[in-house]
């Protein structure tokens, strides 16, 4: 298995993708805007596109799964959340979400996205087996509705349902809107937790050798995040009124590792923190 680095955003080592040379599988495939690199990645491994014949979605953000339908007019099946599959179907909802948020930077940020036909797409059930019962799939929502783990033999690749952790920086949960449920989130910790991997692959990145202790980290994050958000929601539900704020308290957060500057960009490129302000927000108001 190799590691393919996307330098999303020129940035290298905020997001990955996951190929096995000996069985044609790709897990994620990052935005359309770093498709280049993905070709590179690929060519320094002596491999192509056209080598890819599964393509393994953890989730349908589009720092995840923006440029699988590159792959839509190749020999190649994509995999997906059941949830997720109509939004790849028709992506068009999925984009438009997306702008209101990005605005004019989704461009530069995601590149395009394209329609993928229903016969290159394959919604997998939770626990199911695919592609020689070789990897596993296991629904683990609370990041997104529509995430899966994918287990290969005893190393499990996350997506964003373990968080981010970069250069041996602090495990952070990222909580964009619009289906934040930390409560699913602790579910799926435990859940992976359960399955005893030797070895976690994050996408935001790269392997951690210590999973018992990484989740436990996360666990932490993700209850010190909710209670740092609802002291701030009592105070205000405006986010510009919490980003400063918020954006303040990570960045310390993250020097508090003795980080250089640029292991705090490759964080801020791999989870910028008003995003997980806006995923808070939006979950504290239904949930009032």
């Amino acid at each position: 298995m190799q590691v393919i680095d996307l330098c999303f955003q020129q940035i290298p080592g905020s997001i990955a993708c996951f190929f096995f040379p000996d069985l044609g599988v790709l897990v994620e495939t990052g935005p359309h805007s770093t498709l280049p690199h993905l070709k590179r990645g690929l060519i320094k491994i002596g491999h192509s596109l056209e080598d890819v014949k599964h393509v393994l979605l953890s989730h349908i953000h589009l720092d995840h799964a923006g440029a699988a339908w590159c792959w839509r007019d190749r020999d190649t099946q994509i995999y997906v959340h059941p949830a997720g599959y109509p939004h790849l179907k028709n992506p068009e909802k999925l984009w438009h979400s997306a702008q209101r948020i990005y605005g004019d930077k989704m461009q530069d940020l995601w590149g395009d996205m394209k329609a993928i036909p229903a016969e290159k797409l394959v919604a997998v059930e939770d626990q199911e087996q695919i592609i020689h019962s070789s990897f596993t799939a296991h629904h683990t929502p609370g990041h997104a509705q529509h995430h899966i783990a994918w287990q290969w033999e005893d190393i499990i690749f996350t997506g964003d349902v373990a968080g981010v952790c970069i250069d041996q920086g602090p495990v952070i949960a990222p909580c964009p809107p619009p289906d934040l449920s930390p409560e699913a989130w602790l579910a799926s910790i435990d859940k992976i937790a359960r399955l005893k991997p030797k070895e976690l692959m994050l996408t935001h990145y790269g392997p951690i050798q210590e999973p018992e202790k990484h989740l436990k980290d996360l666990k932490e994050s993700l209850h010190t995040l909710e209670a740092w958000m609802r002291k701030a929601f009592k105070k205000s539900d405006n986010p510009q009124d919490i980003i400063s704020a918020f954006e303040e308290y990570t960045q310390n957060l993250i020097q508090k590792r003795n980080l250089s500057s640029k292991g705090l960009e490759k964080y801020l490129a791999a989870n910028p923190p008003w995003m997980s302000v806006y995923g808070w927000l939006r979950y504290l108001k239904k949930e009032t």
